[in-house]
């Protein structure tokens, strides 16, 4: 399957990105690795992921109390969001169908 991430994501990514290296020289660049290790491994089994809204799957980052959040589509994986955890789940959801709506 190929691997895809909507414009989006790459904000999200880099906002997290930001604020952890500003904790910790470093520590952004431990986020970004286990961001895109774990983007990469999605597509080799991606219905291990458990549906959460509808047709978006999660997966939760290690080490990291974030989540990211993608669809199957035919042979790809669509990326959507990656979202801190603490985030108000209904939120979450509003945010992920816009995305969604915005970018078909």
């Amino acid at each position: 399957m190929k691997l895809r991430f909507l414009p989006e994501v790459e904000e999200d990514v880099l906002a997290g990105y930001v604020w952890y290296e500003t904790k910790a020289l470093g520590l952004g660049e431990e986020f970004l690795r286990i961001f895109y290790a774990q983007a990469r491994g999605i597509p080799n089994n991606p219905l291990v992921f458990p549906k959460v809204y509808g047709d978006f799957r999660r997966c939760l980052l290690r080490r990291f109390p974030y989540a990211m959040y993608f669809f199957i589509e035919e042979e790809q994986v669509n990326v959507i969001g990656l979202f801190h955890g603490a985030r108000d789940p209904d939120t979450i959801q509003t945010t992920l169908r816009n995305r969604d709506e915005a970018n078909s």
